[in-house]
């Protein structure tokens, strides 16, 4: 189930899209060990629920940081220097749901020029190997700069980020 939790993330696909694809890619098939004839095949609910438990008692985290220090151990992530950066996460604004009513961890943010209804990614990744390190999730209006520090390791020689995080280098630096 991780290493079909793992290929969800990494492709970003719904359960229904994973259960999809692992019948579709040997590929995915070799990657989760699975034969499609044998019994246990994970379908959609089954993936869902495996998420939902993973979220419920705040696993992810976790999985992170066994994964980077595995990485670590390895030499293949090398820390030298933070790539830091924001993005946005999609989410229903529909209020078609049972209690009617949009989520209320997620906020309106406007981006260029249409108004987005989501979550946002502040993610810190290793210079070299462009492998994530850190990840924060917030509403999507707060302001990229917000969890710069949350995202460095502390180990890091260089920080690379771009124009959005002028005013977090210029205090750093003073």
């Amino acid at each position: 189930m991780l290493r079909f939790y793992f290929l969800q993330q990494w492709y970003a696909l719904a359960e229904e899209a994973l259960e999809d694809a692992r019948c579709d890619s040997q590929t995915l098939q070799r990657f989760a060990r699975i034969e499609l004839d044998a019994e246990g095949v994970p379908d959609a609910t089954m993936l869902l629920k495996f998420c939902r438990l993973l979220e419920t008692h705040d696993l992810c985290k976790a999985l992170l940081a066994a994964i980077n220090a595995d990485l670590i151990a390895r030499g293949l992530l090398l820390r030298a220097g933070t790539l830091v950066d924001a993005t946005l996460i999609a989410a229903p604004a529909s209020t078609k749901n049972g209690k009617r009513a949009r989520d209320p961890e997620m906020h309106q943010t406007k981006k260029s020029d249409p108004w987005h209804f989501e979550l946002k990614a502040h993610i810190g990744a290793d210079r070299d190997s462009k492998l994530a390190h850190t990840l924060v999730v917030t509403a999507a209006n707060v302001a990229d700069i917000a969890h710069t520090a949350e995202r460095l390791h502390g180990k890091e020689t260089q920080v690379h980020a771009d124009a959005g995080y002028t005013a977090w280098k210029n205090a750093r630096r003073s």
